[in-house]
C-alpha cells in the first residue's frame, strides 16, 4: 500500500504550477477546508481514485520536457509516506520538486518527527509553497501562490541556514 496514492487527478504538462514544465499530482484529501479553495473537490478522503506511483514514474520517464513535478492537493502531507517514496524516486531521475501544503513549514519542521513520512518527503522537496489559502489575502497577480501570507520556500538553503529562504523563482 506504500505504492498507492489517492489522487484526485494528473496534469502531465503543466506550466502554471512552478518552474518550467510540470507534471503535477493532485492529491486527494485534505484537513484545512480553506474557504475559497481553487480544488474543493479535492477535500473527501473518500474521493479520488487510487494509484500506483510507478505509473507516475512512467509518465514522467514518457515525457522528455518535463522539468519536475508538483506535488498538491489536496494536501500532499497527508500522504507523506507514499509522496516521500515516490519523491526520492523522482529527486534520484533528476527531476526537481515542487509542493503546495497548507501547513506552514515551521509546523511540519515541529510535526515531523511525530508523523510518519514527513521528514522524508521535506528531505525530497526543492520548493515548498507553505501556508493555507486565505481568501481575505487573496492577490491574483503573486506568483505560484493565491494568497500573501503564502511563501515560496527553497527548502536545501531553509535547512542549511537553519531560518526561511524565499526561493528565487
Amino acid at each position: 500500500m506504500d505504492n498507492m496514492l489517492r489522487v484526485a487527478g494528473i496534469v502531465q504538462d503543466s506550466i502554471v504550477d512552478g518552474p518550467g514544465i510540470r507534471l503535477v499530482v493532485f492529491t486527494q484529501g485534505c484537513k484545512h477546508n480553506c474557504t475559497g479553495c481553487h480544488n474543493p473537490h479535492t477535500h473527501s478522503f473518500k474521493g479520488g481514485k487510487l494509484v500506483d506511483f510507478e505509473s507516475i514514474i512512467k509518465m514522467i520517464k514518457e515525457n522528455p520536457l518535463l522539468d519536475g513535478i508538483t506535488l498538491s492537493g489536496g494536501e500532499p502531507f497527508e500522504q507523506a509516506k507514499p509522496l516521500a517514496k515516490l519523491a526520492e524516486r523522482v529527486k534520484k531521475l533528476g527531476y526537481s520538486i515542487v509542493t503546495y501544503t497548507g501547513y506552514t513549514y515551521e509546523f511540519i519542521e515541529r510535526n515531523s518527527s511525530e508523523i510518519n513520512g514527513w521528514t522524508e518527503l521535506l528531505d525530497n522537496i526543492d520548493v515548498l509553497v507553505d501556508g493555507k489559502f486565505e481568501i481575505e489575502k487573496k492577490n491574483l497577480m503573486l506568483k505560484l501562490r493565491g494568497s500573501e501570507n503564502q511563501r515560496i520556500i527553497d527548502v536545501k538553503k531553509t535547512k542549511l541556514n537553519r531560518e526561511i529562504v524565499l526561493a528565487d523563482i
